[in-house]
């Protein structure tokens, strides 16, 4: 068993993967020898990462709002003609704004679903057929509010978080056949563009509040998530499928 990580000549889709944890999915497995298809919603956030990652023929550009039905296909037949092929799927992209249960509406519950849940089953359907062939493997990036209740106005988000920890578990059975893992990255508070803009809007308060509830005392990095994404999808993770790895600083442990 060889257990270096080293990615040469895998093919790797990261959805959402130009800002925030994606973007440093994409970085390290890119970093690692792997050829990576880029997503974002628009061509030019998209051609920027390519740009700042050294450009070159290991990286893909894969843009496509996957929230819609246009989008996705559109994002998952770049890719894998890009790619020619796939070895691993990370379904990353998904959005965390939150909305008391009162102010919630169709239109936000929708939206929160299509790109949440139902791109993430999609996306993985769509690209079934070449994971099978190279028996890969999917690592979808779910949230530690999935497996707990999240914080107050988080209730849709945390309904798609635990949709797809239990999604990821069916698709694990039903991919078993094809020698295909499905596992899912849980991640808890991840110092992101969202995250911190959001501790600004409350004068680092938010930062304050993480590091008082983490045992590790600290929010987490994108980077920490990357390694995480990076053990699911390795070779010597093999014999790993349908599972759930949580990366919080051990706030679950308490619950």
């Amino acid at each position: 068993m060889n257990y270096t990580l080293d990615f040469t000549g895998r093919r790797v889709f990261v959805t959402g993967s130009t800002l925030g944890i994606g973007r440093a999915v994409a970085e390290a497995f890119h970093s690692l020898g792997a050829t990576v298809a880029v997503n974002g919603r628009s061509p030019e956030s998209v051609d920027r990462l390519i740009s700042e990652l050294g450009g070159g023929d290991r990286l893909i550009a894969a843009p496509g709002d996957i929230a819609t039905g246009e989008g996705r296909k559109a994002a998952v037949r770049r890719a894998l003609d890009g790619l020619g092929g796939l070895d691993v799927l990370v379904n990353n992209a998904g959005r965390g704004d939150d909305a008391p249960v009162e102010a919630v509406t169709e239109e936000y519950w929708n939206a929160m679903l299509d790109l949440n849940l139902k791109a993430t089953f999609f996306v993985t359907k769509d690209c079934l057929p070449a994971l099978s062939k190279s028996k890969g493997n999917v690592v979808n990036v779910a949230s530690v509010a999935g497996v707990i209740s999240g914080p107050p106005g988080s209730s849709v988000y945390s309904t798609t978080k635990g949709a797809v920890v239990q999604m990821t578990r069916m698709l694990a059975l039903h991919t078993a056949k094809d020698q295909v893992r499905v596992n899912t990255l849980c991640p808890g508070f991840i110092d992101t563009p969202m995250i911190r803009k959001d501790n600004e809007l409350t004068g680092g308060a938010l930062f304050q509040f993480v590091e008082a509830l983490t045992p590790l005392g600290r929010v987490g990095t994108a980077e920490e998530c990357a390694g995480a994404v990076l053990y699911l999808a390795a070779p010597f993770a093999g014999y790993t499928t349908g599972a759930v790895l949580i990366a919080d600083g051990g706030v679950t442990a308490g619950h």
